[in-house]
């Protein structure tokens, strides 16, 4: 046999495969070679790992053998005890089997298969599909127990098993976009608000003050910079205070005011403001970098700026934390990782150190020269109103003034004089004036439109109080009336006039800019002088994960490129079936009739085809049908050159599947396209396996978050990509991921969950799109031994214990066969003895035929004549 029948690379925690039916320096060692004979076959075996402490061995080995590799056997157990199972293949014409002490039960045993090649399909296309079951650890267990409880634990297996595979279609979509939903798309550049990362990166991001550092004096009194903004709100001060003297009626009427230098006070207010900047600018420029050192800190108290110790918010040791935090959050969400490489490379450009120097722009904006020269601009003093407005208003209150008989003639033309008196008082006494006259921004307060008013008025109101002679009282009332309000208009056109000069001027503009300032400066001191070496920290630490992540995409991407399926040696899928053997035959109990040994072969020699119980008159359908034991078992005769019927594939579609190419007759493949949470599944499992790659990774970003990805990263990706892949291939992804140790901090990985326990799994029907039903049918089906086909030929039944209760069967079904919502019904009143395994992706019966007592002998290795 030419072909090899293990697998390429098991599942961890199968049974460790090898092949000894071949020897010699050429010859091959198996899957576990790697060397040229068996000894080097042996040695790779013992060397792969176990988990649990269980060594379990399925060998492959020519029955004539056995003996002769005595101590090969006897080396597996080199260390410590192990369980061997061995698949002993005999050629037609033997009728005994020597087997050597090493390979007695418990721990060991031996099935004895003879080459009942079938036409047309290779031996190893029988053996490669038992291997695949009798390597399942449940299966191997419960064999090796079954093989202890037969005579010398020996026996000739007869086999009935169902597959459940996808198309190579289905495969390798599934796999293409598993891979596209691991590494996703690339994307642009997205926005980082501090309200998606943890707390320590959101204090770099939302350039806030940690709580700890609220009542810190950053720039004291003593210091310059301190000594300027001091000064700058002393005169601001003073400036408003002198201003709400001026603004009453004291200010105008007596001399509260006359002292007040307000537009002194703001020209102060502007040269300290101007001070201040420069002192923050000189500051701004004179520290800078990634770390704030003790140079750093001296330049800075000598221009009045003073830094606290380190806020216990935060700090160099947290930050990868955090961003190993925020990592497993965005993963959790289900981006890809070009997705989450994106959205770091967003938070490392955010959280870079830019230097102090850089935000000079923003104290331009805050306190450029404009807004200094906008400050220190005279604006004139206008009080009174409009002309017009004044003039009228004037002449009203003097002609009511004018209305006293005899008396109007000087008392409303005097109301007028009064107007325009106020308003020239007003004029003197504007507050755009210094006192000493040396600053002067002008004025008009309208006294000449008030004097003219007046005097036309009360003319105008002696005249009209003659023509009327008003009584005494109320010429007297209207009289006091209009003085009253001439008053009060006056005060009133001065305050307004006062207010409105100074929100003009607006020197109280100076407070916000020396509040902007200010904060602009506790900004700068915590994120560019204090939390620089975090800062670099984060932002490096980022950019290497994102770095990183890329990598990792790209190396799936590597990965995921078309499925190569896999071609069986043999005849090429078009061939057509192969007919049923004479050779290989099912067979039962009732073969076995009182007659003589001849007419035993004789009858035996019309035995029907490979699949058809003993007794059954005519071939099953292949529509399913009653005559069919199985069910919807369907075969290709030789004038059907399509194929067998298969429900499941579509018109179009490829023909045959991976592996459909020569198959024994015992083994029925059922193909899917794959179900509804095949592709998740797989996602889940990549995902899960990058993020415990990405767990070995933070301590190095931790220690120098600048260093390259490594390639080491990448080359555990494509184990972890060939993992999967190989599961996919084994048994459709129903077994979970190898355990691993996990994730360092898995306290803070709840939302991670379902990504890190891949131990649930779906069902077989939701990752394969077949149903289970077949399944279920075989197993319910009675005891009847005619369902199974005995790995031998008719020449051989005669070695077979005539004893029917002396055979143990097993009965075996992949665990995800029967989760689900819809196995929870079918699998109802299934055998207790079913052997649940955890993976694979066959199902079916091995029932273990013992041998004669006469037909296996024991012996030892040096009886045999070997060295």
């Amino acid at each position: 046999m030419s072909s090899p029948v293990l697998p390429e690379r098991p599942l961890p925690g199968h049974a460790v495969c090898l092949d000894l039916r071949t020897a010699g320096p050429g010859a091959r060692a198996g899957a576990h070679g790697g060397g040229a004979g068996v000894d080097d076959a042996v040695r790779a075996a013992l060397d792969a790992p176990q988990p649990g402490g269980e060594r379990r061995f399925l060998v492959v080995d020519e029955a004539d053998r056995l003996v002769g590799h005595q101590l090969l056997y006897e080396r597996l157990s080199s260390y410590g005890p192990a369980h061997i199972v061995c698949l002993a293949v005999g050629a037609r014409g033997e009728r005994t089997l020597r087997r050597s002490l090493t390979l007695r039960p418990p721990a060991a045993g031996v099935l004895w298969v003879f080459d009942s090649t079938e036409d047309g399909v290779p031996g190893d296309a029988v053996l490669r599909p038992l291997v695949d079951v009798l390597s399942t650890p449940e299966v191997f267990d419960a064999v090796l127990r079954a093989l202890g409880e037969v005579v010398h634990g020996v026996a000739v297996p007869a086999v009935r098993v169902l597959e459940h595979d996808l198309t190579d279609e289905a495969r390798a979509r599934a796999w293409r976009q598993a891979v596209e939903g691991l590494a996703g798309p690339e994307v642009p550049a997205v926005g980082v608000v501090a309200d998606q990362v943890p707390g320590a990166l959101a204090l770099l991001l939302d350039e806030g003050v940690p709580r700890s550092l609220s009542g810190h004096p950053w720039l004291p009194a003593r210091g310059r910079a301190g000594a300027r903004l001091a000064a700058c709100e002393e005169a601001l001060g003073v400036a408003v205070e002198g201003y709400e003297r001026v603004r009453g009626a004291a200010g105008l009427l007596t001399g509260a005011g006359a002292s007040v230098d307000l537009p002194g006070d703001i020209e102060r207010v502007a040269e300290e403001l101007a001070g201040f900047r420069t002192a923050v600018a000189d500051a701004f420029g004179a520290a800078g970098g990634t770390r704030l050192t003790a140079e750093h800190r001296g330049l800075l108290r000598d221009r009045g700026v003073e830094l606290p110790e380190m806020p216990r918010e935060i700090s160099r040791t947290g930050i990868v934390p955090a961003l190993r935090d925020h990592t497993h959050d965005l993963i959790g969400k289900g981006l890809p990782l070009r997705s989450v490489a994106a959205r770091l490379a967003a938070l490392s450009a955010r959280t870079a150190p830019v230097g102090s120097a850089a935000r000079l722009a923003r104290l331009d904006a805050i306190c450029g020269p404009e807004r200094l020269l906008r400050l220190g601009h005279r604006h004139p003093f206008t009080a009174g109103g409009g002309r017009p407005a004044a003039f009228a208003v004037t002449g009203l209150l003097a002609l009511l003034a004018g209305l006293w008989p005899v008396i109007g003639w000087a008392l409303g033309p005097a109301v007028g004089v009064l107007a325009a008196g106020l308003a020239h008082l007003m004029l003197r006494r504007r507050p755009n004036r210094s006192p000493d006259g040396r600053i002067d921004g002008g004025g008009a307060t309208g006294a000449a439109p008030r004097l003219l008013g007046g005097v036309l008025g009360g003319l105008a109101g002696a005249v009209l109080g003659g023509f009327l002679d008003p009584p005494v009282w109320g010429a007297a009332v209207a009289s006091a009336v209009s003085v009253t309000a001439v008053v009060l208009l006056a005060l009133r056109d001065w305050s307004r006039a006062v207010d409105d000069w100074w929100a003009r001027a607006d020197p109280e503009e100076a407070g916000r800019i020396l509040r902007d300032v200010h904060a602009l400066v506790v900004t700068t001191a915590v994120h560019d002088w204090l939390f620089a070496e975090v800062r670099h920290h984060c932002s490096a630490g980022a950019g290497a994960v994102a770095r990183l992540l890329r990598a990792l995409a790209e190396t799936a991407d590597a990965h995921g490129q078309p499925y190569a399926p896999a071609k069986d040696a043999g005849s090429p899928r078009s061939a057509p079936p192969p007919a049923p053997d004479p050779g290989t035959a099912s067979w039962s109990w009732e073969d076995w009739g009182d007659g003589d040994e001849d007419d035993s072969w004789s009858d035996l020699d019309a035995e029907p085809p490979v699949g058809t119980p003993a007794g059954t008159p005519h071939p099953p359908r292949p529509d399913g049908g009653p005559d069919d034991p199985f069910g919807a078992f369907d075969r290709r005769g030789p004038g059907d050159p399509a194929g067998p019927h298969d429900p499941l594939r579509r018109p179009g579609g490829p023909e045959a599947p991976r592996g459909s190419g020569p198959a024994p007759g015992w083994l029925e493949r059922r193909y899917g396209d794959g179900g509804p949470a095949l592709v998740d599944t797989l996602v889940g499992d990549l995902v899960a396996g990058t993020v415990l790659i990405l767990d070995a990774c933070w301590a190095g970003i931790e220690r120098d978050p600048g260093a390259g990805a490594s390639a080491v990263h990448e080359r555990r990706l494509g184990e972890l990509l060939a993992e999967t892949r190989l599961r996919l291939e084994r048994d459709v992804a129903a077994s979970p991921p190898p355990a691993h140790d996990g994730l360092r901090d898995r306290a803070t990985l709840t939302g991670l969950a379902a990504f890190t326990d891949r131990s649930d799994r779906p069902d077989a029907a939701r990752l394969t799109g077949v149903a289970p039903d077949a399944v279920a049918r075989l197993l319910l089906s009675e005891d009847d031994p005619g369902r199974t086909v005995a790995l031998c030929g008719p020449e051989h039944l005669r070695l077979l214990s005539h004893d029917p209760l002396a055979a143990r069967q097993v009965r075996f079904v992949p665990e995800a066969m029967r989760r689900g919502a819809a196995g929870d019904d079918i699998w109802r009143g299934t055998a207790e003895d079913v052997v649940w395994t955890g993976a694979g992706r066959h199902a079916g019966i091995l029932r273990l035929v013992p041998l004669r007592a006469d037909v296996v002998n024991t012996v030892r290795a040096e009886e045999a004549g070997e060295p």
